[in-house]
């Protein structure tokens, strides 16, 4: 059989049985390494230094009740932070001193205790003063931090307590590491960040081990208060540790998601990305740091604080799935693992090891910036890892040139190679035929090289817009479908292209077959990728996005598959000799038509008494009449000789198939024309295809695989948060085509089997897609929650938002309290993706009553004292809540100025942006403190009314530290069904207002 002849023919076995495999094997390969984190050590101290099974058992204390920044589980959450650090250090033996310096209060205070000596390895500075007022767009936000620092001193360091001078330091300058111990108010924070947390104190535990002293000093944050607007993280910025300008580098611990592999989330550039690739098992992509870049995500990490603010150079890493337990209560140390730690931890120690060690003139320079660190400038990135063990990381600058070479060489090369075939005669392709000069006279001889031109485009587009049409089908039958079950999303959009394209490339082949199949949809491939990579590169060049590197690459691997197409028709014989071949046995099977026919009928006079039925032999070599060959691999699909159409060419005038080649050829050259193609393409090679297939289909699949398993693993469950669904499922679409394209030019030699399949997968997965229930215990609808009492009136609401009104619809009348009323719904007024429907909540008893027999909506006028004055186009606010230290003050009217007392003026923020504030943020670190708050407002405007200014004053509460304390949110809690997740609206859990005016 010729599948043991030559195992790489390319005959249909070999072809489905080497590409199957191919594309198996990495598939698999890809969703292992996306799916199973590496297994942590069995030794709990794989290092010295660090301690796995303390680091485990620090995030279980750490995590066991929600402890937001306004909550008095914070407080505590706090005071066990500090008594670990002393613990640690007092473990290794490390001196240390404990300071309370600040830049940022009203009255910047460094006393005499707030100094180190020469000889103190750590200080921990326990920053309860600095206080920060900063704006973004409309809001303002006045916030007194609670962080805690600590530094490590650092061989090379200027020694003696240096941030007292409020000037750079002599040395090399510092790295800080940062996580936030604050969690939200609907969640334990495992990953979000706990896991974080733990890092650092696992970080400070091994540069303070004896022999592990760094070289560059290391600032250790952890900061309070991230989750309400990277309070904590802005609050260091005016620390004098941040203004001394010490420091030159950072590494960002944060979670997005709720275990699995940290990712390598963003970087500030090539040289410090570098650091990170040194790591066991480095994983990410720069498509998710361009993702960030160009507003395609909308949250944000302390990482936009240190670059943005501090003009300091680092990465963000990050754990990205999965959202739907993402703020939830399913983020604990139940749904993450050790070995996610321990994913984090290794990647961090090996990026901080060689940020403090790195005493070169890397971060040398200036950085022009009002209070940024001088740093000096990288060079912007592009970095992924492979397999999650290797790791690139080279230069924006450096892909651009590739692109652009790439760009000019690939067609110019192919130019040059179809005008060597042109001189040489032998383009067949875009040949219609070859005119044969004789002595009787010119004859067209037919090259059909043409055939099959405009073939691949045809299939491509039309497998592709089915494709694409399953979004839209999937949207609007099932769109929350994904959240539960992205592999049946994959399976049914993979099925789906490559059995259209098998079934079209298979029905055209047998109607039209042709040698030039492979060669042109190469050809189309080439032409539509060099289309992307302008598109690529101009979007380097002058939006500096290095998220499609990965076209780079692909087009590249097209360039070779395309080349060898075009090379592997150098074996083909020259035209005028394959014209005079033609020529010498189409007039020598006439001759033999003739002879034969003379013969048969002398022997129909000679046997006219025998039976009609009698077989009939040929005259050359006895075969018997209308006795038909074995079937093999390059019989004809049609049985015998077939009727003249267009699809069978019999006639000596025009080109055919095996029909033709048997007329044309001698045998030995008739046995290598695959079925009814060209009969020249006899002198193909038979194994190019391999070396095609090969340099293209794993660049497409390694390249395009990973970047396709994080970008939608890290998006399939925001639908809960409002994201687009059409958008989520295109996105499967698209990635699904260019995996599979590679496959494309090759399915036309495809047995039926693996499509057949395929089709079976697809009937499966699309009824599941369009009828399973989309939720799961596992995979959760993510509900929003807020309770709002008007304390001017006691009129509460308790509310849900979320994506869709039939499911909050059927969450809310499973509520008792709920049964009987009205329900109110309409577009969230702060998230206008989101549906809120609202309804007479059960009374919130966030302040304790004077009796527990009093209900609770009597006090409520208790809850927020107020009162204000006005002089001019200025007022002064003085309000207290009770049992918080979470406030803000909501204007109707924007505000121009803004002053509370106490806070500090720092020329690195501005307290009102410049189209004015109609919000005020306030975060106090002391409970039952008022504040004091100065506003002024723009006279004249369109906005102004002479009137003065109205709005409300609201406070927030989030401590739900134990049952009771908000029965709405408990009552949803007990009644909701397994599959949905309760998560916050806003910064508060319940928030009480007042109105004013003045």
């Amino acid at each position: 059989m010729k599948w043991f002849r030559n195992p790489i023919a390319f005959t249909p076995l070999p072809v489905t049985i080497i590409t199957s495999t191919v594309y198996l094997g990495l598939i698999v390969a890809l969703l292992v390494i996306h799916l199973v984190v590496p297994s942590a050590p069995s030794n709990p101290t794989p290092i010295n230094g660090v301690n796995l099974t303390e680091a485990w058992h620090d995030l279980q204390s750490l995590t066991n009740g929600f402890h937001p920044y306004n909550s008095h589980r914070n407080d505590e959450v706090r005071d066990w932070l500090l008594r670990r650090i002393e613990a640690i250090l007092g473990e290794n033996g490390a001196t240390h001193a404990g300071l309370n310096i600040a830049h940022g209060s009203s009255t910047a205070s460094h006393d005499a205790s707030a100094s180190a000596e020469e000889s103190t390895d750590v200080v921990i500075f326990n920053d309860m003063s600095s206080n920060v007022t900063f704006s973004s767009k409309s809001l303002s936000v006045y916030f007194e931090g609670t962080n805690i620092i600590v530094y490590v001193r650092g061989s090379d360091d200027e020694e003696g307590d240096w941030w007292t001078s409020y000037s750079r330091p002599k040395g090399p300058g510092g790295v800080l590491v940062n996580a936030h111990y604050d969690s939200v108010s609907t969640g334990y924070g495992a990953t979000d960040d706990g896991v974080g947390v733990v890092t650092v104190l696992q970080l400070v535990k091994f540069f303070t081990t004896p022999g592990n002293r760094p070289k560059k000093g290391v600032i250790a944050l952890l900061n309070n208060g991230e989750e309400d607007y990277l309070n904590g993280a802005n609050a260091f910025c005016v620390h004098p540790i941040a203004r001394s300008r010490f420091l030159k580098a950072f590494l960002n611990l944060e979670g997005a998601g709720a275990g699995g592999r940290a990712t390598l989330f963003r970087s500030t550039d090539a040289e410090v990305t570098r650091f990170y690739g040194g790591s066991k098992y480095p994983f990410g992509t720069v498509v998710s740091g361009d993702g960030f870049k160009r507003g395609l995500v909308r949250s944000q990490t302390d990482y936009v604080v240190f670059d943005d603010i501090l003009g300091l150079r680092g990465l963000d890493v990050a754990f990205t799935e999965p959202r739907a337990r993402y703020h939830t209560d399913q983020d604990d140390t139940r749904h993450t693992s050790i070995d996610s730690l321990w994913h984090m931890l290794s990647a961090s120690l090996t990026t901080m090891q060689g940020l403090t060690g790195n005493t070169g003139s890397m971060f040398e320079g200036k950085n022009y910036g009002n209070g940024k660190s001088h740093n000096g400038s990288g060079s912007e990135a592009v970095w992924f890892d492979l397999f999650g063990r290797l790791f690139a990381d080279f230069q924006l600058r450096t892909l651009f040139a590739l692109s652009v070479t790439l760009l000019v060489v690939a067609p110019i090369l192919l130019i040059v190679i179809g005008l060597l075939l042109y001189r040489l005669d032998k383009l067949y392709m875009f040949s219609f035929s070859k005119l044969h000069h004789h002595a009787e006279g010119d004859d067209s001889v037919p090259l059909q090289g043409w055939r099959g031109f405009f073939r691949y485009p045809i299939i491509f587009v039309m497998a592709s817009a089915g494709t694409v049409g399953l979004s839209f089908l999937i949207t609007k039958i099932n769109p929350f479908i994904v959240t539960s079950s992205p592999y049946a999303i994959w399976s049914m959009m993979l099925s789906a292209w490559l059995f259209v394209v098998w079934f079209l490339s298979r029905a055209a082949d047998f109607v039209r077959p042709t040698a030039l199949h492979r060669a042109y949809s190469l050809l189309w491939m080439f032409m539509g990728g060099w289309v992307l990579l302008v598109f690529v590169t101009v979007s380097e060049d002058r939006f500096h996005l290095a998220a499609g590197y990965f076209m780079v690459f692909y087009f590249a691997a097209i360039a070779v598959a395309t080349t060898i197409a075009f090379v592997e028709l150098f074996r083909l014989p020259k035209r005028l000799d394959y014209a005079e071949e033609y020529e010498e046995h189409s007039r020598g099977d006439e001759e033999t038509v003739s002879a034969r026919r003379e013969s048969m009928s002398s022997r129909r006079l000679l046997a006219s008494g025998t039976d009609s039925t009698d077989e009939q032999t040929e005259d050359n070599g006895g075969e018997e009449i209308g006795h038909e060959e074995e079937p093999t691999e390059s019989t004809s699909l049609l049985r015998g000789k077939k009727a003249s159409t267009f699809a069978n060419y019999t006639s000596t005038a025009v080109t055919g198939g095996s029909d033709q080649s048997e007329e044309v050829l001698e045998e030995s050259k008739r046995d290598r024309v695959y079925g009814d193609e060209q009969p020249w393409s006899y002198s193909l090679p038979g194994w190019t295809w391999l070396l095609q297939f090969m340099f293209f289909a794993p660049v497409a699949i390694v390249f395009v695989g990973q970047i396709a398993l994080l970008f939608v693993s890290a998006t399939y469950q925001t639908l809960s948060d409002g994201s687009s669904a059409l958008t989520v499922y295109i996105l499967f679409a698209i990635f699904s085509i260019l995996i599979l394209a590679p496959l494309g030019p090759f399915m036309h030699r495809y047995t039926y089997h693996i499509p057949m399949f395929l089709l079976c997968v697809f009937a499966g997965t699309l009824i599941y897609n369009l009828l399973a229930f989309p939720f799961s215990d596992n995979n959760r609808l993510k509900l929003y929650f807020i309770q709002r009492v008007d304390l001017d009136t006691g009129i509460n609401r308790a509310s849900l938002s979320g994506a869709k009104y039939s499911y909050l619809e059927e969450v809310i009348h499973s509520l008792p309290s709920a049964a009987g009323q009205a329900i109110d719904c309409g577009q969230n007024s702060t998230r206008p993706d989101l549906i809120e429907c609202s309804w007479t909540g059960l009374p919130p008893r966030t302040v304790p009553a004077t009796h527990p027999q009093v209900p609770p909506h009597y006090g409520y006028a208790e809850w927020l004292f107020f009162n204000v004055s006005r002089k001019d186009n200025a007022a002064h606010f003085h309000l207290v809540g009770a049992n918080t230290r979470a406030c803000k003050i909501q204007f109707h009217r924007p505000i121009s100025d803004l002053r509370v007392d106490g806070g500090a003026d720092d020329r690195l923020f501005k307290k009102v942006s410049e189209e004015g504030a109609r919000e005020v943020r306030l975060w106090k670190r002391t409970w039952g403190e008022p504040w004091d708050v100065h506003v002024r407002w723009e006279t004249g405007g369109p906005e102004w009314d002479g009137k003065g200014l109205d709005g409300r004053v609201v406070c927030l509460w989030n401590d739900e530290s134990r049952t009771g304390v908000i029965p709405a949110l408990d009552e949803i809690r007990r009644y909701a069904p397994d599959w949905v997740g309760i998560t916050k609206l806003g910064d508060g859990l319940v928030e009480g207002s007042k109105s004013f005016l003045v």
